[in-house]
Order: C-alpha cells, then sequence, then structure tokens
C-alpha cells in the first residue's frame, strides 16, 4: 500500500499520519486498530511520523456495515476529538483507514482536525467499497 501509492502524495508536505481511531471498547474486543498498523508501515516507509493519539473517539458507535449513507453520517456525527494536549494547528496530515465505502468516517475524521486548526488533511485508505 505505502509503495504503491507514494506517487500519489509526492507533492504534500506531511507532517503526521494519524490513523482513524476505534472506541477503547472496540478496540478492547478486536485486540488491535486495523488501521495503526497500516498508518505505522505507511509512516516508517514514508518517514513521517505516526501518531495514534492525536483522534480519539469520543462516543461509542453501532458499526455502519448495514447502515446506509445518510445512517453513516448520523451515526459518526460528533463521534471524534482531538486531543488538547496535541498540536495540529497549521499542520498537514495524512488520515489512514482500512475501507472507504461513504465516507462518513473519514469526513468526520477531517472536519474534526480541520476545526481544531489542521492545515490539510489527506485521506489514504487500502480499500474502496462499490455499491
Amino acid at each position: 500500500m505505502a509503495r504503491s501509492c507514494s506517487e500519489f502524495f509526492l507533492e504534500c508536505s506531511l507532517d503526521v499520519i494519524v490513523p482513524v481511531p476505534l472506541h477503547p471498547k472496540r478496540l478492547r474486543w478486536r485486540g488491535f486498530n486495523q488501521a495503526v498498523v497500516l498508518a505505522r508501515e505507511v509512516g516508517r516507509l514514508w518517514r513521517v511520523p505516526m501518531d495514534p493519539f492525536v483522534l480519539f473517539r469520543s462516543r461509542e458507535t453501532p458499526p455502519q456495515t448495514q447502515l446506509s449513507e445518510d445512517e453513516r453520517k448520523k451515526n459518526i456525527r460528533g463521534a471524534f476529538f482531538v486531543d488538547p494536549r496535541k498540536s495540529v494547528e497549521g499542520k498537514a496530515f495524512l488520515l489512514v483507514d482500512d475501507v472507504y465505502t461513504s465516507g462518513a468516517t473519514v469526513n468526520e475524521c477531517s472536519r474534526t482536525l480541520l476545526r481544531a486548526g489542521a492545515k490539510e488533511v489527506h485521506v489514504f485508505t487500502l480499500a474502496r467499497t462499490v455499491s
């Protein structure tokens, strides 16, 4: 993923790679966050710092898999926050997730980072679902 797609991000001057966070309860159940695994490797190969503690999921949300596009947007709205101890002001972020379906999750994460002062947010996913 990181090797094959690096050319798409050559023009970007990225400051930090941030994985989409899981709610702590989901993380305990699953045992790992797949977005962290992907983001760690992208950061390692591209030599860009990865920080899994910039964004947090503030509330548990039902899985998005069986929801319509509108339901996904409502489900995820307001579900993330930026750790106030982290400086995001003026930084360029690469937001990493495993699957892009409707874009609701990465859009909400992006909005959260931008509202907190991020300069720009790029999204990088392993897969895109087709309807």
